[in-house]
């Protein structure tokens, strides 16, 4: 079994409309001829892909910017309704559980139950895929009363930042330091025993939350900035440090995350020979780094406001994740390195994390 640790599903089925439970060529069928998005027709999830590659164990995303007029990023106007907005992902991802398709984990038991069930070998397409709940960006967490709630119904790992400035942490193409409110969201998300996702902390919340927080962490989806030099990725110091405090660094598949000089809307997958190989790449890095294959995993990000203009050139469909391993292995990881890579990093990391 695979796990992707990050994939915006309830997003894609309610901001972009798409039913996931269609197989991908019948979502990009129907958005042929739309236009409101970049990636229209070129969607590369569903669930049926996901079953099809095996993809038993996903983390998937409630996110919901607050970005009131003017702000660089786009967002809702106002913390209530960017609470309102993840209240509505919250309720697809109800409405897909009572249908079977899928099964939310939110502990020890539930994820061991789960595992035995995916590899019973009976049918994959009669199973429903397992998802953690995440939070991509604080700001819809009007006060953390409504962390409390969040965890109530789920939640078990939140991102503080997004991109630019937040109401908690400042993420991607920012800086500064957390305020107090970002590290009483941290006290709190410790108490909890609710996961710390370090990805799109800017360089400064970053350092601050390494001090703060004390609880479990992890970067979903970041890839490595000596390799690709921008303020999204993480430095070697930064990712050394993850490594220290027992992370999984999930690979993102976004082209300008994996290659140098990606120009967005005009370079290509093909022309910048952006493969799955390049992926391979950062992940070899964080491995090097750590001396072993313990801390590297796979958060795609696929379908996160991206699709196939955007993602590796010979990854047609998410189900292309089980052309992994014979990658890995042609670059001389072991059999007992690819199963790291493939689950059982994350597998290991929610077993320390969540008590029996």
């Amino acid at each position: 079994m695979i796990i992707d640790a990050h994939l915006d599903l309830a997003m894609n089925a309610m901001e972009w409309n798409r039913d996931l439970r269609m197989p991908v060529s019948e979502i990009r069928d129907w958005e042929k001829g739309l236009n409101d998005k970049p990636d229209r027709g070129r969607g590369t999830v569903s669930l049926p892909a996901l079953r099809e590659g095996n993809i038993g164990l996903v983390v998937a995303t409630q996110i919901a910017r607050f970005a009131p007029p003017g702000y660089a990023f786009p967002g809702w106007n106002s913390p209530e309704q960017a609470w309102a907005q993840t209240q509505a992902q919250l309720a697809w991802y109800r409405a897909m559980e009572a249908e079977g398709q899928i099964v939310q984990i939110t502990h020890r038991r539930a994820l061991e139950i789960h595992l035995a069930q995916w590899n019973d070998g009976s049918p994959l397409d009669e199973k429903p895929i397992g998802f953690i709940l995440s939070l991509e960006g604080a700001d819809s967490l009007i006060d953390l009363s409504h962390l409390e709630k969040a965890y109530e119904y789920g939640l078990r790992a939140v991102g503080p930042a997004h991109y630019g400035l937040g109401r908690y942490a400042n993420g991607t193409d920012a800086t500064g330091k957390m305020n107090q409110q970002g590290l009483d969201l941290l006290k709190a998300m410790e108490r909890l025993n609710i996961i710390l996702d370090a990805t799109h902390l800017c360089d400064d919340a970053f350092w601050q939350a390494m001090d703060h927080f004390h609880g479990a962490v992890w970067a979903s989806h970041n890839n490595c900035r000596n390799l690709v030099d921008h303020n999204r990725q993480f430095s070697d110091g930064q990712l050394k440090v993850l490594i220290e405090r027992g992370a999984v660094i999930g690979a993102a598949f976004d082209a300008w995350m994996i290659v140098p000089g990606w120009v967005r809307g005009k370079s290509s997958p093909n022309e910048m020979q952006c493969n799955l190989e390049k992926i391979i790449d950062h992940i070899d890095h964080i491995c090097q780094l750590a001396g072993n294959s313990l801390h590297a995993g796979l958060g795609t990000d696929l379908d996160g406001g991206f699709g196939k203009e955007q993602c590796p050139h010979d990854l047609e469909t998410i189900a292309d994740l089980n052309n992994f391993p014979s990658l890995l292995r042609k670059r001389g990881y072991t059999d007992n390195d690819i199963n790291n890579i493939m689950s059982e990093n994350w597998l290991r990391f929610l077993r320390n994390t969540w008590p029996r």
